[in-house]
């Protein structure tokens, strides 16, 4: 039986998240025998080589001075700080707790929206962002000693990330996918170089090592292509919030490899972060419906609709 646009626009995201986290899984497992810079310029290698490979064969290739317009370098600066600061608190923070904080990201990209690109939400949002990040706060729950330094990386990441996606939005459509993927690996690469020396240098890799990274490098591969075509394929609306699966794999990755298991105030306050996300892209879907009819009132009413 064909599955519809939504479903299959569904299916990818899901696939696509899935990808994301055993990504994070991977890098978490190698992050133990070496330090992260060294991670990232391995892994980025690796996925650069991919990305260009298949953007030369599907003809994406396009000079750089065309590729590096003011908002791909500053999708590439989200994308760079976003991961540096991932990455590093990967290590010390259990990777269900990470993706708990990370289900904020599309409350904060709502609020960017209405911030900087003056998108109207309604009040029912803004009440749906405060209460989302009220479930941040029960997730990291600060108290009179403050709150883990590597916790606040991850609501960095957040903020970067945030930027990256808003970024996004104004990035010319001539400017292929592959090619800022391209120039993302590439960025997120350079960083790690500058990361090796003043977190210890380089180790010895053995083969296991790489082809873990190796394997990283295709499910970040896999994820990139998915969400295209789960952007592409459905609804933004519908599609969206299976982005929330990330948590799931989350979960049951950290609890497998790692031996970690989500206590109760993460389970809380994730559920209060995703329930504010559902409601408020639900919201978004609510409003895009009816701007339309809004549009087709006002011209009716109009000396040109006459």
């Amino acid at each position: 039986m064909a599955l519809s646009p939504n479903l299959r626009g569904s299916l990818f995201m899901a696939i696509g998240m899935a990808s994301f986290t055993f990504n994070d899984a991977t890098v978490k497992f190698v992050a133990e025998d070496m330090n992260m810079g060294q991670v990232m310029l391995v892994r980025s290698s690796i996925s650069t080589i991919l990305i260009l490979a298949l953007a030369w064969h599907k003809g994406m290739l396009v000079p750089l001075r065309e590729a590096l317009h003011k908002m791909t370098i500053l999708r590439v600066i989200g994308e760079v700080v976003g991961t540096v600061s991932f990455l590093v608190a990967l290590v010390h923070v259990p990777l269900a707790l990470t993706s708990a904080i990370l289900q904020a990201l599309p409350l904060v990209v709502t609020l960017g929206a209405a911030l900087f690109f003056g998108e109207p939400v309604g009040w029912r949002r803004w009440i749906a962002i405060i209460i989302g990040f009220i479930g941040v706060l029960i997730i990291v729950r600060p108290s009179h000693n403050g709150v883990s330094p590597y916790i606040l990386l991850i609501v960095v990441t957040v903020i970067f990330a945030s930027m990256r996606d808003l970024a996004t939005r104004k990035v010319p459509k001539t400017i292929p996918v592959l090619m800022i993927s391209a120039l993302t690996s590439i960025g997120v690469g350079l960083a790690g170089i500058g990361m090796i020396g003043p977190l210890g240098g380089w180790t010895p890799m053995s083969l296991t090592n790489i082809l873990l990274l190796t394997l990283a490098a295709c499910c970040v591969m896999v994820a990139y292509h998915f969400i295209i075509l789960a952007m592409r394929e459905g609804e933004i609306a519908f599609v969206a919030p299976f982005r929330y699966t990330s948590l799931i794999w989350a979960i049951l990755l950290g609890y497998l490899f790692f031996g970690d298991l989500p206590d109760v105030p993460m389970i809380i306050g994730s559920i209060v972060v995703i329930g504010s996300g559902l409601y408020t892209l639900y919201r978004e879907r609510i409003v895009g419906r009816l701007k339309p009819v809004a549009t087709t009132t006002a011209a009716a009413t109009s000396p040109d609709g006459v």
